[in-house]
């Protein structure tokens, strides 16, 4: 395994962290945050490549869950379903985060692997 500078695990950090801007009412920032720190560092550190790729894919996975739960509503059980997706994407995303912070590479569950 790889030694991962301070500096790598900041980056991979903010990756995470900053999916959370869509959360707090910023459109797309859940997308937009990962996306541009994934552009600007992936060519500068495997880490960051490799956790931006991680966020993004895990966002992007959110996304298409939520519009799947959102035409359940029709049946009432979307309401549920887009709680726990909310609820749960907040939760995992802390949880990457820390993870990025410590140097390790976090795996997302229930992630579709969009971006390879």
């Amino acid at each position: 395994m790889q030694t991962v500078s301070k500096d790598e695990r900041t980056w991979g950090m903010l990756a995470h962290l900053s999916s959370l801007s869509g959360y707090v009412g910023i459109p797309f920032g859940n997308i937009i945050g990962p996306l541009v720190i994934w552009l600007i560092k992936k060519d500068q550190s495997w880490f960051v490549d490799d956790q931006g790729k991680e966020s993004l894919n895990f966002q992007i996975s959110i996304i298409i869950y939520a519009l799947i739960a959102g035409v359940l509503t029709l049946v009432l059980i979307g309401l549920v379903l887009l709680l726990v997706i909310w609820v749960g994407g907040i939760v995992l995303t802390i949880m990457g985060t820390l993870k990025a912070n410590e140097g390790i590479q976090y795996r997302y569950p229930f992630t579709i692997r969009l971006i390879k």
